[in-house]
Protein backbone atom coordinates (compact mmCIF):
# COMPACT_ATOMS: atom_id res chain seq x y z
CA UNK A 1 0.00 0.00 0.00
CA UNK A 2 1.09 3.57 -0.63
CA UNK A 3 -0.18 4.86 2.71
CA UNK A 4 0.68 3.63 6.20
CA UNK A 5 -2.14 1.90 8.04
CA UNK A 6 0.13 -0.42 10.03
CA UNK A 7 2.14 1.87 12.33
CA UNK A 8 0.92 2.09 15.91
CA UNK A 9 0.74 5.82 16.62
CA UNK A 10 1.27 7.05 20.17
CA UNK A 11 -1.77 9.26 20.73
CA UNK A 12 -1.54 9.69 24.50
CA UNK A 13 -0.90 13.33 25.33
CA UNK A 14 -1.78 14.46 21.83
CA UNK A 15 -5.38 15.57 22.40
CA UNK A 16 -6.95 12.15 21.85
CA UNK A 17 -10.04 11.39 23.91
CA UNK A 18 -9.85 7.74 22.85
CA UNK A 19 -6.71 7.18 24.95
CA UNK A 20 -6.37 10.28 27.16
CA UNK A 21 -9.63 9.72 29.04
CA UNK A 22 -8.78 6.11 29.99
CA UNK A 23 -5.19 7.10 30.80
CA UNK A 24 -6.34 9.87 33.15
CA UNK A 25 -8.70 7.46 34.88
CA UNK A 26 -5.91 4.93 35.24
CA UNK A 27 -3.49 7.50 36.70
CA UNK A 28 -6.12 8.63 39.19
CA UNK A 29 -6.73 5.05 40.25
CA UNK A 30 -10.31 5.18 39.05
CA UNK A 31 -9.98 2.75 36.16
CA UNK A 32 -12.04 3.09 33.03
CA UNK A 33 -15.75 3.21 33.82
CA UNK A 34 -14.61 2.33 37.32
CA UNK A 35 -12.71 -0.78 36.16
CA UNK A 36 -8.95 -0.85 36.84
CA UNK A 37 -6.87 -2.17 33.95
CA UNK A 38 -4.62 -5.00 35.08
CA UNK A 39 -0.86 -4.66 35.05
CA UNK A 40 0.81 -5.88 31.91
CA UNK A 41 -1.98 -4.78 29.55
CA UNK A 42 -1.75 -1.67 27.44
CA UNK A 43 -4.84 0.14 26.21
CA UNK A 44 -6.45 -0.78 22.90
CA UNK A 45 -9.02 1.97 22.17
CA UNK A 46 -12.11 0.43 20.57
CA UNK A 47 -14.86 2.66 21.92
CA UNK A 48 -15.26 6.23 20.61
CA UNK A 49 -15.72 6.45 16.82
CA UNK A 50 -12.48 7.94 15.59
CA UNK A 51 -9.62 6.16 13.82
CA UNK A 52 -6.13 5.26 14.95
CA UNK A 53 -4.62 6.14 11.59
CA UNK A 54 -2.76 9.22 10.38
CA UNK A 55 -4.86 11.54 8.22
CA UNK A 56 -4.43 11.63 4.44
CA UNK A 57 -1.31 13.71 3.68
CA UNK A 58 -3.26 16.16 1.53
CA UNK A 59 -5.10 17.40 4.63
CA UNK A 60 -2.20 18.66 6.77
CA UNK A 61 -0.58 19.91 3.56
CA UNK A 62 -3.61 22.11 2.80
CA UNK A 63 -3.77 23.37 6.38
CA UNK A 64 -0.03 24.06 6.52
CA UNK A 65 -0.12 26.00 3.27
CA UNK A 66 -2.90 28.25 4.58
CA UNK A 67 -1.10 28.75 7.90
CA UNK A 68 1.91 30.14 6.08
CA UNK A 69 -0.13 33.30 5.61
CA UNK A 70 0.01 34.97 9.05
CA UNK A 71 -3.47 36.57 9.13
CA UNK A 72 -6.50 34.55 10.24
CA UNK A 73 -9.30 37.10 10.27
CA UNK A 74 -12.98 36.96 9.44
CA UNK A 75 -13.74 35.18 6.18
CA UNK A 76 -16.39 33.70 3.93
CA UNK A 77 -16.16 30.13 2.55
CA UNK A 78 -14.11 30.01 -0.62
CA UNK A 79 -15.46 28.95 -3.99
CA UNK A 80 -13.03 26.02 -3.78
CA UNK A 81 -14.89 24.77 -0.69
CA UNK A 82 -18.19 24.48 -2.51
CA UNK A 83 -16.54 23.16 -5.66
CA UNK A 84 -14.83 20.40 -3.66
CA UNK A 85 -18.13 19.25 -2.12
CA UNK A 86 -19.99 19.35 -5.43
CA UNK A 87 -17.27 17.36 -7.20
CA UNK A 88 -17.01 14.83 -4.36
CA UNK A 89 -20.76 14.24 -4.29
CA UNK A 90 -20.96 13.99 -8.08
CA UNK A 91 -18.06 11.58 -8.52
CA UNK A 92 -18.59 9.38 -5.44
CA UNK A 93 -22.38 9.45 -5.05
CA UNK A 94 -23.56 10.29 -8.60
CA UNK A 95 -25.27 13.44 -7.33
CA UNK A 96 -26.38 15.79 -10.10
CA UNK A 97 -27.71 19.32 -9.85
CA UNK A 98 -26.04 20.21 -6.57
CA UNK A 99 -25.29 23.94 -6.33
CA UNK A 100 -23.58 26.06 -3.65
CA UNK A 101 -26.97 27.41 -2.56
CA UNK A 102 -27.96 23.92 -1.41
CA UNK A 103 -24.85 23.51 0.76
CA UNK A 104 -24.55 24.95 4.24
CA UNK A 105 -21.92 24.70 6.94
CA UNK A 106 -22.65 22.90 10.23
CA UNK A 107 -20.37 22.67 13.27
CA UNK A 108 -21.30 19.01 13.48
CA UNK A 109 -23.79 16.55 12.07
CA UNK A 110 -25.41 16.01 15.46
CA UNK A 111 -25.87 19.75 15.96
CA UNK A 112 -27.34 19.93 12.47
CA UNK A 113 -29.78 17.16 13.33
CA UNK A 114 -30.91 19.11 16.38
CA UNK A 115 -31.31 22.28 14.30
CA UNK A 116 -33.33 20.35 11.72
CA UNK A 117 -35.57 18.94 14.43
CA UNK A 118 -36.06 22.48 15.68
CA UNK A 119 -37.72 23.59 12.45
CA UNK A 120 -39.77 20.42 11.97
CA UNK A 121 -40.98 19.75 15.51
CA UNK A 122 -42.61 21.49 18.43
CA UNK A 123 -41.54 20.88 22.01
CA UNK A 124 -42.52 17.39 23.10
CA UNK A 125 -43.06 16.10 19.55
CA UNK A 126 -42.20 12.52 18.68
CA UNK A 127 -39.47 11.58 16.22
CA UNK A 128 -39.19 8.16 14.60
CA UNK A 129 -35.78 6.47 14.78
CA UNK A 130 -34.55 2.95 14.19
CA UNK A 131 -33.12 0.89 17.02
CA UNK A 132 -30.39 0.05 17.79
CA UNK A 133 -30.08 3.83 17.97
CA UNK A 134 -27.02 6.07 17.85
CA UNK A 135 -26.57 7.30 21.42
CA UNK A 136 -25.98 10.87 20.19
CA UNK A 137 -29.55 11.04 18.89
CA UNK A 138 -30.88 9.76 22.20
CA UNK A 139 -28.98 12.28 24.30
CA UNK A 140 -29.06 15.40 22.12
CA UNK A 141 -32.69 15.18 21.02
CA UNK A 142 -33.86 14.11 24.47
CA UNK A 143 -32.03 17.04 26.04
CA UNK A 144 -34.01 19.55 23.96
CA UNK A 145 -37.36 17.99 24.72
CA UNK A 146 -38.21 15.60 21.87
CA UNK A 147 -39.45 12.06 22.39
CA UNK A 148 -37.81 9.35 20.32
CA UNK A 149 -40.05 6.53 19.11
CA UNK A 150 -38.00 3.45 18.31
CA UNK A 151 -38.79 1.14 15.42
CA UNK A 152 -36.57 -1.92 15.94
CA UNK A 153 -34.55 -3.24 13.03
CA UNK A 154 -35.01 -6.97 12.48
CA UNK A 155 -32.75 -9.72 11.14
CA UNK A 156 -33.71 -11.48 7.93
CA UNK A 157 -32.96 -15.13 7.15
CA UNK A 158 -29.37 -14.17 6.26
CA UNK A 159 -28.80 -12.30 9.54
CA UNK A 160 -28.92 -8.92 7.76
CA UNK A 161 -30.49 -6.00 9.60
CA UNK A 162 -33.69 -4.77 7.88
CA UNK A 163 -36.23 -2.02 8.46
CA UNK A 164 -39.62 -3.21 9.66
CA UNK A 165 -41.87 -1.12 7.40
CA UNK A 166 -45.08 -2.39 8.98
CA UNK A 167 -43.88 -1.35 12.44
CA UNK A 168 -42.70 2.02 11.11
CA UNK A 169 -46.07 2.80 9.55
CA UNK A 170 -47.98 1.63 12.61
CA UNK A 171 -46.02 3.95 14.89
CA UNK A 172 -46.22 6.90 12.48
CA UNK A 173 -50.01 6.61 12.30
CA UNK A 174 -50.79 5.76 15.91
CA UNK A 175 -48.42 8.33 17.41
CA UNK A 176 -48.99 11.12 14.88
CA UNK A 177 -45.32 11.37 13.86
CA UNK A 178 -44.20 13.85 11.19
CA UNK A 179 -40.41 13.69 11.53
CA UNK A 180 -38.08 10.71 11.10
CA UNK A 181 -34.33 10.26 11.27
CA UNK A 182 -32.68 7.94 8.78
CA UNK A 183 -29.11 6.95 9.61
CA UNK A 184 -27.50 5.92 6.32
CA UNK A 185 -25.38 3.90 6.60
CA UNK A 186 -26.68 2.85 9.97
CA UNK A 187 -24.77 3.38 13.19
CA UNK A 188 -24.18 1.20 15.21
CA UNK A 189 -25.07 -1.83 13.05
CA UNK A 190 -23.09 -0.84 9.94
CA UNK A 191 -26.02 -1.63 7.65
CA UNK A 192 -25.77 -0.23 4.09
CA UNK A 193 -29.31 0.35 2.90
CA UNK A 194 -30.16 -0.84 -0.60
CA UNK A 195 -31.94 1.48 -3.01
CA UNK A 196 -35.26 -0.38 -2.76
CA UNK A 197 -35.21 -0.08 1.04
CA UNK A 198 -34.68 3.67 0.96
CA UNK A 199 -37.33 4.01 -1.78
CA UNK A 200 -39.86 2.06 0.28
CA UNK A 201 -39.11 4.07 3.40
CA UNK A 202 -39.44 7.36 1.51
CA UNK A 203 -42.72 6.24 -0.07
CA UNK A 204 -44.00 5.57 3.43
CA UNK A 205 -42.84 8.98 4.64
CA UNK A 206 -44.45 10.69 1.65
CA UNK A 207 -47.73 8.85 2.26
CA UNK A 208 -47.92 10.12 5.84
CA UNK A 209 -46.28 13.54 5.29
CA UNK A 210 -43.21 12.78 7.37
CA UNK A 211 -40.12 14.95 6.89
CA UNK A 212 -36.77 13.19 6.96
CA UNK A 213 -33.47 14.08 8.61
CA UNK A 214 -30.83 11.91 6.95
CA UNK A 215 -27.53 11.43 8.80
CA UNK A 216 -25.07 10.36 6.10
CA UNK A 217 -21.82 11.09 7.94
CA UNK A 218 -20.58 7.53 7.29
CA UNK A 219 -21.44 7.65 3.58
CA UNK A 220 -17.84 7.34 2.35
CA UNK A 221 -17.04 4.27 4.43
CA UNK A 222 -18.79 1.50 2.53
CA UNK A 223 -17.01 -1.83 2.63
CA UNK A 224 -16.30 -4.44 -0.04
CA UNK A 225 -18.71 -3.97 -2.97
CA UNK A 226 -21.37 -1.96 -1.16
CA UNK A 227 -22.18 1.58 -2.33
CA UNK A 228 -23.91 4.60 -0.89
CA UNK A 229 -27.38 5.64 -2.08
CA UNK A 230 -28.07 9.26 -1.03
CA UNK A 231 -31.54 9.48 0.48
CA UNK A 232 -32.37 12.55 -1.61
CA UNK A 233 -31.57 10.69 -4.84
CA UNK A 234 -34.32 8.06 -4.79
CA UNK A 235 -37.22 10.29 -5.94
CA UNK A 236 -38.26 13.87 -6.62
CA UNK A 237 -40.26 13.90 -3.40
CA UNK A 238 -37.33 12.55 -1.37
CA UNK A 239 -35.16 15.33 -2.78
CA UNK A 240 -37.55 17.96 -1.40
CA UNK A 241 -38.56 16.15 1.80
CA UNK A 242 -35.08 15.42 3.15
CA UNK A 243 -32.47 17.40 5.07
CA UNK A 244 -29.18 15.53 4.62
CA UNK A 245 -25.96 15.91 6.60
CA UNK A 246 -22.43 14.96 5.58
CA UNK A 247 -18.88 15.51 6.85
CA UNK A 248 -15.29 14.54 6.10
CA UNK A 249 -14.70 13.94 9.80
CA UNK A 250 -15.55 10.22 10.01
CA UNK A 251 -14.00 9.50 6.63
CA UNK A 252 -10.68 11.23 7.25
CA UNK A 253 -10.46 11.22 11.07
CA UNK A 254 -11.02 14.97 11.47
CA UNK A 255 -13.46 15.11 14.38
CA UNK A 256 -11.15 17.41 16.34
CA UNK A 257 -11.14 20.01 13.55
CA UNK A 258 -14.95 20.35 13.50
CA UNK A 259 -16.72 20.83 10.19
CA UNK A 260 -19.80 19.28 8.60
CA UNK A 261 -22.32 20.42 6.01
CA UNK A 262 -25.92 20.01 5.01
CA UNK A 263 -27.43 19.50 1.59
CA UNK A 264 -30.98 20.85 1.28
CA UNK A 265 -32.78 21.26 -2.04
CA UNK A 266 -36.09 22.52 -0.65
CA UNK A 267 -35.77 26.36 -0.43
CA UNK A 268 -38.20 26.65 2.49
CA UNK A 269 -36.40 24.01 4.56
CA UNK A 270 -33.07 25.56 3.63
CA UNK A 271 -34.08 29.04 4.76
CA UNK A 272 -35.54 27.75 8.00
CA UNK A 273 -32.55 25.63 9.01
CA UNK A 274 -30.12 28.44 8.22
CA UNK A 275 -32.15 30.66 10.51
CA UNK A 276 -32.30 28.00 13.23
CA UNK A 277 -28.56 27.29 12.98
CA UNK A 278 -27.71 30.98 13.24
CA UNK A 279 -29.67 31.67 16.41
CA UNK A 280 -26.93 30.49 18.77
CA UNK A 281 -24.24 32.48 16.89
CA UNK A 282 -21.93 29.50 17.35
CA UNK A 283 -22.42 27.75 14.02
CA UNK A 284 -19.42 29.37 12.32
CA UNK A 285 -16.74 27.77 10.18
CA UNK A 286 -13.10 27.65 11.24
CA UNK A 287 -10.79 28.67 8.41
CA UNK A 288 -8.56 25.65 9.00
CA UNK A 289 -11.47 23.21 8.90
CA UNK A 290 -12.41 24.69 5.51
CA UNK A 291 -8.94 23.90 4.20
CA UNK A 292 -9.08 20.46 5.81
CA UNK A 293 -12.17 19.63 3.74
CA UNK A 294 -10.60 21.02 0.58
CA UNK A 295 -7.48 18.91 1.22
CA UNK A 296 -9.51 15.81 2.05
CA UNK A 297 -11.54 16.01 -1.15
CA UNK A 298 -8.46 16.27 -3.37
CA UNK A 299 -7.44 13.28 -5.57
CA UNK A 300 -4.90 12.15 -2.97
CA UNK A 301 -7.68 12.02 -0.37
CA UNK A 302 -9.69 9.81 -2.70
CA UNK A 303 -6.70 7.50 -3.20
CA UNK A 304 -6.05 7.34 0.56
CA UNK A 305 -9.72 6.54 1.21
CA UNK A 306 -9.75 3.62 -1.20
CA UNK A 307 -6.80 2.08 0.65
CA UNK A 308 -8.45 2.77 4.00
CA UNK A 309 -11.56 0.89 2.90
CA UNK A 310 -9.42 -2.13 2.03
CA UNK A 311 -7.92 -2.04 5.52
CA UNK A 312 -11.31 -1.69 7.21
CA UNK A 313 -12.76 -4.50 5.11
CA UNK A 314 -9.87 -6.75 6.17
CA UNK A 315 -10.40 -5.86 9.83
CA UNK A 316 -14.14 -6.49 9.64
CA UNK A 317 -13.64 -9.82 7.85
CA UNK A 318 -11.14 -10.93 10.50
CA UNK A 319 -13.33 -9.86 13.43
CA UNK A 320 -16.54 -11.43 12.14
CA UNK A 321 -14.81 -14.69 11.19
CA UNK A 322 -13.09 -14.84 14.58
CA UNK A 323 -16.38 -14.40 16.42
CA UNK A 324 -18.24 -16.95 14.32
CA UNK A 325 -15.47 -19.54 14.66
CA UNK A 326 -14.53 -19.07 18.31
CA UNK A 327 -17.20 -17.44 20.45
CA UNK A 328 -20.18 -19.74 20.77
CA UNK A 329 -23.22 -17.79 21.89
CA UNK A 330 -21.97 -14.43 20.55
CA UNK A 331 -23.65 -13.28 17.35
CA UNK A 332 -22.88 -10.50 14.90
CA UNK A 333 -24.35 -9.22 11.65
CA UNK A 334 -21.44 -8.40 9.37
CA UNK A 335 -21.17 -4.62 8.84
CA UNK A 336 -21.49 -3.46 5.25
CA UNK A 337 -20.25 0.04 6.07
CA UNK A 338 -18.59 2.08 8.86
CA UNK A 339 -15.85 0.62 11.05
CA UNK A 340 -18.07 -0.25 13.99
CA UNK A 341 -19.00 -3.76 15.08
CA UNK A 342 -22.16 -4.41 17.11
CA UNK A 343 -21.94 -7.79 18.82
CA UNK A 344 -24.75 -9.52 20.71
CA UNK A 345 -23.78 -11.58 23.77
CA UNK A 346 -27.26 -12.66 24.88
CA UNK A 347 -26.91 -16.41 24.38
CA UNK A 348 -23.37 -16.42 25.76
CA UNK A 349 -24.51 -14.63 28.92
CA UNK A 350 -27.43 -17.00 29.41
CA UNK A 351 -25.23 -20.06 28.92
CA UNK A 352 -22.58 -18.84 31.35
CA UNK A 353 -24.88 -17.18 33.86
CA UNK A 354 -23.24 -13.78 33.36
CA UNK A 355 -24.47 -10.23 32.93
CA UNK A 356 -23.35 -7.63 30.43
CA UNK A 357 -21.63 -5.82 33.28
CA UNK A 358 -19.53 -8.96 33.81
CA UNK A 359 -18.62 -9.18 30.12
CA UNK A 360 -17.78 -5.52 29.74
CA UNK A 361 -15.68 -5.53 32.93
CA UNK A 362 -13.67 -8.58 31.87
CA UNK A 363 -12.71 -6.93 28.60
CA UNK A 364 -11.83 -3.61 30.21
CA UNK A 365 -9.60 -5.32 32.76
CA UNK A 366 -7.34 -6.56 29.97
CA UNK A 367 -7.17 -3.18 28.23
CA UNK A 368 -9.79 -3.66 25.52
CA UNK A 369 -11.79 -0.46 25.75
CA UNK A 370 -15.09 -1.34 24.14
CA UNK A 371 -18.43 0.45 24.45
CA UNK A 372 -21.57 -0.63 26.29
CA UNK A 373 -24.23 -1.33 23.66
CA UNK A 374 -27.09 -0.76 26.06
CA UNK A 375 -26.75 2.98 25.44
CA UNK A 376 -27.59 2.16 21.80
CA UNK A 377 -30.68 0.13 22.81
CA UNK A 378 -28.90 -3.19 22.45
CA UNK A 379 -29.69 -5.00 25.69
CA UNK A 380 -26.89 -7.56 25.42
CA UNK A 381 -24.68 -5.72 22.94
CA UNK A 382 -21.24 -4.13 22.75
CA UNK A 383 -20.05 -1.66 20.11
CA UNK A 384 -16.45 -2.04 18.95
CA UNK A 385 -14.31 0.27 16.83
CA UNK A 386 -12.19 -1.65 14.28
CA UNK A 387 -10.33 1.35 12.82
CA UNK A 388 -6.95 0.29 14.16
CA UNK A 389 -3.89 -1.34 12.63
CA UNK A 390 -4.64 -4.98 11.86
CA UNK A 391 -2.13 -6.20 14.45
CA UNK A 392 -3.98 -4.30 17.20
CA UNK A 393 -7.32 -5.74 16.13
CA UNK A 394 -5.79 -9.22 16.32
CA UNK A 395 -4.32 -8.51 19.75
CA UNK A 396 -7.67 -7.27 21.05
CA UNK A 397 -9.56 -10.35 19.87
CA UNK A 398 -6.92 -12.70 21.24
CA UNK A 399 -7.23 -11.02 24.65
CA UNK A 400 -11.02 -11.22 24.56
CA UNK A 401 -10.83 -14.87 23.56
CA UNK A 402 -8.37 -15.82 26.30
CA UNK A 403 -9.71 -13.71 29.15
CA UNK A 404 -13.42 -13.27 28.40
CA UNK A 405 -15.30 -15.56 26.05
CA UNK A 406 -13.16 -18.69 26.35
CA UNK A 407 -11.50 -18.14 29.71
CA UNK A 408 -10.97 -21.45 31.54
CA UNK A 409 -12.44 -20.01 34.70
CA UNK A 410 -14.37 -16.89 33.82
CA UNK A 411 -15.26 -16.05 37.40
CA UNK A 412 -11.60 -16.12 38.44
CA UNK A 413 -10.64 -13.84 35.55
CA UNK A 414 -13.44 -11.43 36.43
CA UNK A 415 -12.35 -11.26 40.06
CA UNK A 416 -8.71 -10.75 39.05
Amino acid sequence: MKYDFESIIERHGHDALAVDLPAAARENGDGYYGVPIKEGFDVIPMWVADMNFAAAPSIPAAIKKRMEHPVYGYFEPRKEYYDAIIKWQRERNSVEGLTPECIGYENGVLGGVVSAAGILCSAGDKILVHSPTYVGFTNALGNVGYELVHSPLVHDENNVWRMNFEDMEKKIVEQNIHTAILCSPHNPTGRAWERWEIEKAMELFEKHNVYVISDEIWSDLYLADHTHIPTQSVSKDARMRTIAFYAPSKTFNLAGLIGSYHIIYNPWLRDRIRKESSLSHYNSMNVLSMYALIGAYEPEGWEWLEELKEVLTQNVDYAVNFIENNWKGVSVSKPQATYMLFIDCKEWCKTHGKTMDDVEKAGLEVGVLWQDGRAFHGEYCIRMNLALPYARVQEAFERLDKYVFNARDYSEVSRG
